[in-house]
């Protein structure tokens, strides 16, 4: 998958330096101080695994604790009022 800027978006984090551009890039977020919502694409064949297999994977590069996070697939998270 990779992180896509859309139009809710209202901070670029940037990739920290020690790492490559193979290894991490910058990812745009919507912030509203409490949460940071991405948005990422699948290419085809993820989108078929995620078909197939019904399953979504989450990692976070911390190593030590999982800090609370959530997934979803929808078209949008930010429900109009």
């Amino acid at each position: 998958m990779k992180p896509i800027k859309f139009k809710e978006a209202n901070k670029n984090l940037l990739k920290p330096q020690s790492m490559t551009d193979d290894e991490c890039s910058s990812l745009w977020v919507y912030t509203d101080g409490e949460q940071c919502i991405s948005c990422w694409k699948m290419n085809w064949k993820q989108r078929i695994m995620a078909l197939l297999f019904g399953r979504v994977w989450l990692s976070v590069l911390s190593g030590q604790t999982q800090p609370p996070v959530w997934v979803d697939c929808d078209k949008t998270v930010f429900k109009q009022e």
